[in-house]
């Protein structure tokens, strides 16, 4: 990892911070702090878009990709994410076009998924021959493979094609179940056929594979009920009572065990036990009225708000994320009545999509308090520089630059006369120079005697000094050297501290003044987008009480037409009473 940055947007997204992750990318991106890695992380980007649903902004990134010629392998991935960008959208000519551009098998899993995605086309064209052929070079160990074997074989059956449908589906169905997702699916792949077989009238097939489902289970209800109607189509409706009378004590608000409820009664009307079916008809009407003021009261408690602030409360999301699910159900009157609505993709995204908006009002509200928080530090910046800048402005009147730069050079020509007539005496010290003083005195002293022996003696003298100062003249230059170098640059810096100092003074004041625009411009922009927010969190709030509602109305609308087949049946066995008290039969309902 090359880009510092880029691995902290990586961080963020394999923890499932997907917010912080495109934010902290966006912003890297932005000072071009992701190099090498800019054609990876605009993948990365594109990807993340297009999970939080922002279509078009993904498939901006992902044309932008292909069109400058990215690397291969980045090319590839982003014609595949457009591809499926595509499908989503419903453009599925064009989808199919996209992923025939990639050239080359996809990293890690997501060959596997494109393989899913070129299967996806098929059935979504019809075409599940094609589908299923492409199925095939899926590894069965895929996440995605059994779902999409099941959607496969329940299209095909769909299609009409119900020897290949059922032939996938009983594969499913039939396969080991790791874990309770397979298992789940497995059941609802069995609960298919049976009641795949029950359209074909094939009761017998139906009960076989209906069997397979287990007792207890989101399938069983469903299981149960089918057993007893492939029962009662081999007019084994003695076989039909079982099943069908463990599933009438189960939760109401479930539609299987309302349709047990008046099919129990007509198993007994059909074995001729007219008074018991009676008595189940006028307890599923019974029934079917207290299940009605269940949904009144479940209605009312959604339309009063008992729903969505709990829901959210017992759900609480870390941040803005494309995954997640309901986990919590909140308490209302008959919550059942909602399990099924809870567990929709619908439903899941509308939820998600609420949570969403009160993740960013409340970070709108989080940055409405930094940026006071800014403008208070910017003005304690402003204050500090104003109170400092005269104090500056005097330390810096002291120093003389140009008298300084006159200094530098004379001594610097005085240094390279000194090297050009390598002059020793040049660079004596202090203590040397008095002493050449004293020898000249000595030697004007000595100039009117004619003493050979003191001429001697001072000629040997001024030879020892002359060669202690040839001696030290190439250290001295060097250290001279070295010593007006140092000086150059501390002249180069107290230059460049003036500059500093004459742009700051012209800068820094322009430079608060757009700080201060910017947090105006960004209040200005928060202050529009808190009510935005708000309003569509009302909007998605009243959208989800919709869904709930109309989920429980049409719990109800189905109610009254088992309500309305019970009443039915009533009459046809007050009818068939009739006939038999005429006839004097004994088994009339009374």
């Amino acid at each position: 990892m090359q880009a510092p940055h880029y691995g902290d947007t990586l961080f963020h997204f394999f923890q499932d911070k997907h917010f912080d992750a495109i934010t902290g990318l966006m912003v890297s991106q932005h000072f071009g702090r992701v190099a090498p890695h800019g054609d990876e992380a605009e993948v990365l980007r594109g990807g993340m878009l297009l999970s939080y649903g922002l279509h078009r902004e993904a498939g901006e990134i992902f044309a932008g990709l292909i069109e400058r010629n990215a690397a291969p392998a980045v090319r590839d991935r982003a014609w595949f994410f457009l591809a499926r960008l595509r499908y989503q959208r419903g453009l599925f000519a064009e989808a199919e076009a996209a992923l025939a551009r990639v050239a080359a098998p996809l990293p890690g899993a997501l060959e596997d998924e494109r393989t899913l995605l070129a299967a996806q086309l098929r059935m979504a064209q019809g075409d599940y021959a094609a589908a299923a052929t492409a199925l095939k070079a899926v590894p069965a160990t895929a996440p995605a493979s059994t779902f999409a074997r099941f959607n496969l074989g329940v299209a095909l059956v769909k299609g009409g094609d119900t020897a290949a449908g059922n032939a996938l589906l009983d594969a499913i169905g039939t396969a080991p179940a790791a874990d309770e997702e397979q298992r789940t699916l497995r059941d609802r792949a069995n609960v298919a056929l049976g009641f795949a077989a029950l359209a074909g009238q094939q009761p017998q097939r139906a009960r076989s594979v209906l069997q397979r489902v287990r007792l207890q289970g989101p399938q069983s209800n469903k299981a149960l009920l089918g057993f007893g109607w492939a029962a009662a189509e081999l007019k084994a409706h003695q076989d039909a009572l079982v099943p069908w009378t463990e599933l009438v004590g189960r939760d109401g608000s479930d539609a299987a065990v309302l349709e047990a409820r008046i099919a129990l009664p007509y198993a007994y009307a059909e074995l001729g036990a007219l008074r018991q079916a009676m008595d189940g008809y006028t307890g599923a009407l019974a029934q079917f009225d207290a299940e009605r003021q269940r949904l009144d009261a479940s209605i009312a408690a959604i339309r009063g708000g008992a729903l969505v602030g709990p829901l959210l409360q017992g759900n609480p999301g870390a941040g803005m994320s494309a995954f997640g699910s309901i986990g919590q159900v909140p308490q209302l009157p008959h919550a059942s009545h909602l399990a099924g609505l809870m567990a929709a993709h619908d439903f899941q995204e509308a939820f998600k999509n609420l949570r969403d908006l009160q993740f960013l009002g409340s970070n709108l509200g989080d940055w409405n308090g930094r940026l006071v928080a800014f403008g208070d530090m910017l003005t304690h910046r402003k204050t500090i520089y104003e109170q400092r800048l005269p104090a500056v402005r005097a330390q810096a009147g002291t120093l003389n630059l140009a008298a300084l730069q006159q200094r530098r050079d004379a001594v610097a020509a005085e240094l390279a006369r000194a090297e050009e007539r390598t002059d020793a005496t040049a660079l004596a010290d202090d203590r040397e120079r008095a002493l050449i003083d004293r020898l000249q005195r000595v030697e004007a002293a000595l100039a009117g005697l004619d003493d050979k022996d003191l001429a001697e003696r001072l000629r040997r003298v001024k030879g020892a000094l002359t060669w202690q100062l040839a001696r030290a003249y190439p250290l001295r230059l060097w250290d001279a050297k070295k010593g007006l170098r140092d000086t150059d640059r501390a002249l180069l810096d107290a230059q460049a501290r003036d500059a500093a100092l004459a742009r700051a003074q012209q800068d820094e004041p322009a430079r608060f003044a757009g700080f201060a625009a910017r947090i105006a411009a960004l209040e200005q922009r928060l202050q529009a987008l808190v009510p935005q927010v708000a309003a569509l969190g009302a909007e998605q709030q009243a959208a989800l009480q919709d869904l709930a509602v109309a989920e429980l109305q049409r719990q109800q609308e189905r109610l009254d037409v088992y309500a309305a087949q019970a009443r039915l049946a009533v009459a046809q066995l007050y009818d068939r009473a009739q006939l038999a008290s005429r006839s004097g039969g004994a088994d009339a309902p009374r």
